[in-house]
């Protein structure tokens, strides 16, 4: 049997906790359980979406799910992986499947997220809809 070191174990613990957080998060969203997916997040927390040109860090939660609503007619999360990436960030695979308001185009792509978190609150998340990019940007092999 594999001996383990004090901080290793300490750093397996701290990933499982960060992949949990991140999975109540995701859940809360795709249940648009808004206030849920909210106390998972930190109070300075910056989001950074690839999808959403006028996202800024500066955005609020309820501003950024406000204009991907205006966006989208609906949405889901399908086929989710959840991967921690050190002791303190995540990166979440999905397949996203949305339909757009007003045109009614339904698109299918493979998303990620990549979430950094601090005191098992998301601080930082950003929004990928090229999963390659993530995982380049994660420093992570496809």
């Amino acid at each position: 049997m594999e001996s383990r070191t004090f901080r290793e174990i300490l750093l397996r613990a701290m990933s499982d906790e960060n992949v949990d957080t991140v999975r109540r998060f995701t859940d809360a969203l795709s249940r648009r359980d808004y206030e849920a997916a909210v106390s998972e997040l930190g109070p300075d927390l910056e989001i950074d979406d690839t999808d959403i040109p006028e996202s800024t860090a500066a955005d609020s939660f309820y501003t950024w799910m406000a204009r991907w609503d205006e966006i989208w007619e609906s949405w889901s999360i399908e086929d989710l992986e959840i991967r921690a990436v050190g002791e303190d960030r995540t990166i979440s695979l999905f397949r996203m499947i949305v339909k757009g308001k007003g045109s009614g185009v339904e698109l299918e792509r493979r998303d990620a997220v990549i979430t950094e978190l601090r005191e098992d609150k998301i601080v930082k998340l950003g929004y990928y809809n090229d999963q390659t990019q993530a995982l380049e940007a994660a420093g992570l092999p496809e």
